[in-house]
């Protein structure tokens, strides 16, 4: 049993997976860690990059979805990547929470809120019912993965953001109604991930698994629910903004910590499935975008565990949040890393590809020559 590292080539732009907007909810998440914990440094220039991150994937999206109009409708038909498009979601939600925390920007939060949210309706409504009525439908081994919660990530990334907007600029009436629906994003949301969940936990324990299949969004498993907690926490703490949420406080706090106990009970089994995967069956670590949908929950249960120190009252789960930062920040350099030595890897293979092109071409037009010569040469040697 060996634990393997293995190099891979970045996708091209006609491959690229929708769920590419994970590394902007992972870098984010770190960034929002950072600040919380007063880290100097790290939360701006994680801010800024994640900005940049963000419009050069919106770029790409749009040009691939003009350029490659098949394999872009094709994804969207997809079982297995259309809820990748989910994440498109939840970053631009996440980058609203990062303007609205980390630069107080409450005016650019709005408008985050209000393209997140019509960005929400269209992948729950548009890419759920595509997905409904295709009438070529896989069987669950093949089309369900841990990448299907991340509706549920977006859901509460826009619930929370919604909370933090309604806490900082709005009127007594506004602000009642967005924590109104902010709750019953939360309420959805959670639904949502127990109707998943469900399916999940059935195909993990009735139905083959081979270790390959184990694919890193899985730990999406408890960054949803991690998410859910932290949403809820937002609410307990704005529970002023709304009567309808003072009044039904204590049900929020036990349904808030319900969701970090299940967050946390996932934790040790992801752990384990891991060493299945990689050390016992030595399926290689190598780089593929779907590890930031494995960074982002890491980075998601410090935050949470943050919050819900604060909001019950346990101040003796504030060095668990600190610990997970940590990791998350681990976790997500070293995916920084495999993103930098894959487009690395790339160009190294296009060169020699390029190489063995031009040494082929090379070859063939000496042939070519050698073979012109032969034949000049041919009539004189014949009259000799």
């Amino acid at each position: 049993m060996t634990l393997r590292v293995e190099h891979a080539q970045c996708d091209d732009l006609r491959q690229l997976h929708p769920a590419y907007f994970a590394i902007v909810m992972a870098t984010g998440i770190l960034a929002l860690g950072a600040y919380e914990h007063a880290v100097p440094l790290v939360p701006g220039v994680l801010l800024w990059l994640n900005l940049a991150l963000y419009v050069v994937l919106s770029a790409a999206l749009v040009t691939r979805a003009v350029r490659y109009r098949a394999e872009f409708i094709a994804d969207l038909h997809s079982h297995s990547r259309g809820v990748g498009f989910f994440t498109v979601v939840a970053a631009t939600a996440v980058l609203g929470i990062q303007l609205a925390a980390q630069m107080r920007a409450y005016g650019a939060a709005m408008a985050v809120l209000a393209a997140a949210g019509v960005l929400l309706v269209i992948c729950t409504y548009g890419i759920l019912t595509l997905l409904t009525v295709n009438p070529r439908k896989p069987s669950i081994v093949e089309g369900l993965n841990g990448g299907w919660l991340v509706s549920i990530v977006a859901s509460q990334a826009v619930a929370r953001l919604t909370v933090m907007v309604a806490a900082a600029d709005a009127s007594a009436h506004t602000a009642q109604v967005l924590t109104f629906v902010a709750l019953v994003l939360w309420l959805g949301g959670g639904a949502l991930y127990l109707w998943i969940m469900t399916l999940i936990f059935f195909r993990y324990t009735f139905l083959p698994m081979q270790p390959a299949e184990l694919t890193p969004p899985y730990w999406i498993n408890m960054g949803a629910v991690a998410i859910s907690a932290l949403t809820g926490t937002t609410l307990i703490e704005n529970a002023g903004l709304s009567p309808v949420v003072a009044g039904m406080l204590p049900f929020v706090k036990g349904f808030t910590l319900f969701f970090w106990s299940i967050g946390s009970w996932w934790i040790p089994m992801l752990l384990l499935l891991g060493i299945w995967r990689h050390v016992v069956h030595e399926v290689p670590f190598r780089y593929d975008p779907l590890y930031w949908g494995a960074v982002f929950p890491l980075g998601m249960y410090s935050v949470s565990t943050n919050h819900l120190a604060s909001a019950l009252d346990a101040p003796f789960l504030s060095p668990l949040s600190t610990a997970f930062l940590y990791i998350a920040a681990i976790a997500w350099t070293v995916t920084l890393l495999g993103l930098i030595d894959s487009f690395r890897f790339k160009f190294v293979a296009e060169c020699a590809g390029q190489d063995q092109t031009a040494g082929q071409q090379g070859n063939a037009i000496a042939k070519g020559a050698g073979a012109a010569g032969f034949a000049a040469a041919s009539p004189d040697d014949q009259g000799n």
